[in-house]
C-alpha cells in the first residue's frame, strides 16, 4: 500500500458525504450560492477533514484496532506503525491551506465554529484528552464532527440563519449522538477488555442501545416541526429508530450482534441522504 492510499483508506471515503453534505447544504440554504467558498469548503469536509479526524484516531488507537475484529475494512483501516507519522503529517498539511482560506473568508460565527469542529478533531483521539474514553463526551464530540461543518456552512455567509434550521441542527445532533452510541455497544467487551471506557461500557449494551432508539425517535419528530417537505425526512428517519429497536433487549454478552445493526445504518445513511438531498434541492429552487 502506497501512502497516498493509505492516507485515503484511514479517511473512510464511505463516510466523506457524512462532513462535506451538511456543510454545502447549509451555505446554501443560508444564502450561499455555488461560489468559490462553496468549493472550498465542500472539498474540505469531504476530504482533508476525514483525514485528520480518523487519522488521528487511527494512529493513537493502533494497539486496540489491530485487536478489533471489525477494523480494516469500511469500517477503519489498520496501516503500520511506519505509516503514522505520514499520516499525522498528511492531517496537517492538507487542513492548513483550506482552515486559513475559510477563517479569512468567513465571519466571527463561522470561525468559533470551525475552531469548534477542528478541537473536536483532535481532542477525540488525542493523548491527554482522549474524549472517547469519557462517557456521554464521547457521544457529545463524536456528533460534533458532522453537526460542526454545517454550523460553519451556515454562518459563513452572514446570511440569515432561520429558526427551523437549528430544529434540523439538534436533530441532526441527536442522530450524530445515537448512532455514536450504537456503534459503541457492538465493543462493550471488547472495550472492556481492553480497559477502555465508553458510554456503552459505563451504561450497558441494553441501556445504551435502548438510549439510542430514544435519541433516534426525538431527532425524526423534530423533523416534523419544519415546513414541507421536511416531514418526509422525518418518516425516513423513523428507518434508525426501526433498526436500533430489532436489538431492543441487546445483553452485555451478545453486544456484537449490534453489528447488525451498524451495517444496515451504513447503507441506510445513502437513502436517508438521498431523500435529504431531493427535499433540499426542492427547497432550495422553490
Amino acid at each position: 500500500m502506497n501512502l497516498i492510499s493509505g492516507v485515503l483508506s484511514a479517511s473512510r471515503p464511505i463516510s466523506w458525504v457524512n462532513t462535506a453534505f451538511p456543510y454545502g447544504a447549509a451555505y446554501l440554504l443560508s444564502g450561499g450560492s455555488l461560489d468559490w467558498l462553496f468549493w472550498v469548503g465542500v472539498l474540505f469536509f469531504l476530504i482533508p477533514y476525514n483525514i485528520a479526524m480518523y487519522g488521528i484516531n487511527d494512529v493513537f488507537d493502533y494497539e486496540s484496532d489491530i485487536r478489533n475484529p471489525r477494523k480494516g475494512g469500511v469500517e477503519g483501516a489498520v496501516l503500520p506503525k511506519q505509516m503514522h507519522a505520514p499520516l499525522l503529517w498528511a492531517s496537517v498539511l492538507t487542513t492548513v491551506p483550506f482552515l486559513v482560506a475559510m477563517y479569512a473568508a468567513g465571519t466571527v460565527s463561522s470561525a468559533v465554529w470551525l475552531t469548534v469542529a477542528m478541537a473536536a478533531v483532535i481532542a477525540y483521539s488525542a493523548p491527554g484528552l482522549r474524549f472517547k474514553e469519557r462517557p456521554v463526551l464521547d457521544s457529545v464530540t463524536s456528533s460534533t464532527h458532522f453537526v460542526a461543518p454545517a454550523l460553519v456552512g451556515a454562518t459563513i455567509t452572514a446570511g440569515e440563519v432561520s429558526l427551523y434550521f437549528w430544529f434540523g441542527a439538534v436533530a441532526f445532533f441527536l442522530w450524530g449522538m445515537a448512532s455514536h452510541a450504537l456503534g459503541a455497544v457492538q465493543d462493550v467487551k471488547a472495550d472492556r477488555e481492553g480497559e477502555l471506557s465508553s458510554i456503552a461500557t459505563v451504561l450497558g449494551a441494553r441501556l445504551t442501545t435502548r438510549l439510542s432508539a430514544a435519541a433516534y425517535l426525538v431527532a425524526a419528530v423534530l423533523v416534523f416541526f419544519i415546513p414541507p417537505p421536511a416531514w418526509v425526512v422525518g418518516v425516513a428517519g423513523l428507518g434508525y429508530v426501526a433498526n436500533t429497536l430489532r436489538f431492543w433487549n441487546i445483553t452485555d454478552e451478545t453486544c456484537e450482534d449490534v453489528n447488525r445493526a451498524w451495517r444496515v445504518f451504513l447503507w441506510l445513511n445513502y437513502l436517508v441522504g438521498a431523500i435529504v438531498t431531493i427535499c433540499l434541492v426542492s427547497v432550495y429552487l422553490g
